[in-house]
């Protein structure tokens, strides 16, 4: 059998790339095309997105890789970061350009959400706590400011959904990107009509929607033009990068405790039906809608971040230090110091990575981290500590212990967070794939199109092609007693 070719298009808040996933329908093997930057800018009106070139790239990607495997490409599908959109006018063209989710807009709009409607019936209806980065909030600013362009939408169309028009010149909004909103109300399957009146937002922009797997339609003429090939399918897939990323991690059985590992953590349990009880809204976790009808039931987590930002500082002073010389750092220094709450806001901002965590720890009254391995093993710790926290809610919302958390994405590759994450959950740490978001992407693709019949059938795919690593919780007495300290720093969920 001539194996078949997908395109996963990936893109993330910093860089995105084009992958083929090259399959015989028993094992997968991807391959990246073309690897792109996704900077952002900063200018005078706010922080913004130079979405056009990102549309270009993507042309670019899928060109080089019908010159590779042409015929045998089968079909192409888009993920990214939620929340973000861009607003159309009445013939289809986009408004301005798109804004980020860290535009400063959001700035106190919380506050004007909440005398409009109290948080906890947003969270009843949605699903989903209020974060900086929340639709909501940037859509309840630019009414506020009476924005033109809002005035004159159409129709809100998500970052995928818009790259998927573009590609196509079909416009739907697909249903795990709108369920980051917090605007869809996952019980009913529908937009969250009373959570749109009461912030006074026009029901005219928010359009269909359908499920993950949806094919949009055919690459436009023009486009099939320029890659030199066939008009290809494109596949409105899991549109949000984490519900790849999910439906990419092999669980199965009842054991569906997962983390998606990478700039962010997100910890949460794969479950049938959204939970929005007044514990899991007091917890602060999100409902977010998955391949096969399925509910990430999720708390975002600080990742990665804090070590990246380190590395950038540490460059910026003339280290430039690779990332196996930055862990090699961290496995010497000695542990449990000192802890830091990965999620606290003097964190979530870049600059200075390393002098804000030495600032934490003093104003703590903590032994402060001076070298640059004690650094990095305070922030490895603590976030290995922060998923402890995270899990200990997960596991008592769900009635009960699992005994193994499923994990994927890049940053597995950091082995000595990852037997962090074991010791400190003392659970066993199944790890892989690395390319959980690719993975995840690609199986929606061959649902969609008919070469598998389910989730279960891909999954068995991904755990056929790949290695995983495994962890052994270690060292049950000196977590212990570090976890203990640590609940005495760390700051309310």
């Amino acid at each position: 059998m001539s194996k078949k070719v997908f395109l996963a298009v990936d893109l993330g808040a910093g860089s995105g790339r084009v992958m083929t996933a090259k399959t015989d329908f028993k094992k997968l093997w991807l391959e990246e095309v073309h690897r792109f930057d996704n900077p952002g800018y900063d200018i005078p009106g706010g922080a913004f997105w130079d979405t056009l070139a990102l549309y270009g790239h993507i042309v670019e990607g899928i060109r080089r890789a019908v010159e590779i495997h042409g015929e045998r490409v089968v079909s192409i599908s888009i993920d990214t970061w939620g929340c973000d959109y861009g607003l159309l006018d009445g013939n289809k063209r986009l408004l301005g350009l798109q804004q980020q989710y860290r535009d400063p807009r959001h700035g106190g709009m919380p506050e004007q959400m909440f005398a409009m409607m109290p948080e906890s019936e947003i969270y009843a209806r949605t699903g989903i706590g209020t974060n900086f980065f929340n639709t909501s909030l940037h859509l309840l600013a630019e009414r506020l400011a009476e924005s033109e362009a809002l005035s004159v939408a159409s129709q809100l169309l998500f970052t995928p959904d818009l790259l998927g028009f573009w590609l196509t010149g079909n416009a739907a909004v697909e249903r795990t990107i709108a369920s980051t909103s917090q605007l869809f109300d996952p019980h009913a399957d529908d937009w969250a009509w009373e959570v749109i009146d009461a912030l006074g937002l026009p029901r005219r922009i928010f359009g269909k929607v359908v499920p993950s797997g949806t094919v949009l339609g055919l690459l436009r003429p023009e486009v099939a033009k320029q890659i030199g090939g066939d008009a290809i399918p494109v596949v409105a897939g899991a549109s949000h990068d984490t519900a790849a990323a999910v439906a990419g991690i092999p669980m199965e059985g009842d054991e569906r405790l997962w983390l998606s590992s990478g700039t962010w953590s997100i910890m949460g349990i794969e479950l049938d039906a959204p939970v929005t009880t007044p514990e899991a809204f007091e917890a602060r976790f999100c409902n977010e809608l998955g391949v096969g009808g399925t509910v990430r039931f999720l708390k975002n987590i600080s990742g990665l971040w804090l070590i990246q930002e380190c590395k950038r500082q540490w460059a910026g002073e003339g280290d430039d230090l690779d990332y196996n010389a930055l862990a090699e750092l961290a496995e010497e220094a000695e542990p449990f110091t000192a802890f830091i709450d990965p999620d606290a806001p003097e964190f979530a901002a870049p600059g200075d990575m390393p002098n804000k965590i030495a600032e934490f720890c003093r104003r703590t009254s903590q032994s402060v981290p001076e070298s640059k391995g004690r650094i990095l093993r305070v922030a490895t710790e603590s976030l290995a500590l922060k998923y402890r926290h995270v899990f200990e809610r997960a596991c008592s919302m769900a009635g009960r212990r699992f005994s193994r958390l499923h994990a994927g994405g890049g940053g597995i590759q950091n082995q000595l967070l990852a037997q962090a994450t074991a010791d400190a959950l003392g659970v066993e740490v199944l790890a892989g794939p690395v390319e959980a978001t690719s993975c995840g992407n690609v199986l929606t693709q061959m649902i969609a199109t008919g070469h598998i019949p389910d989730l279960a059938a891909g999954r068995q795919i991904i755990r056929d092609s790949f290695d995983f690593e495994t962890y052994q919780p270690c060292n049950p007495d000196a977590w212990n007693a570090a976890w203990e300290r640590f609940g005495k720093i760390i700051e309310p969920m």
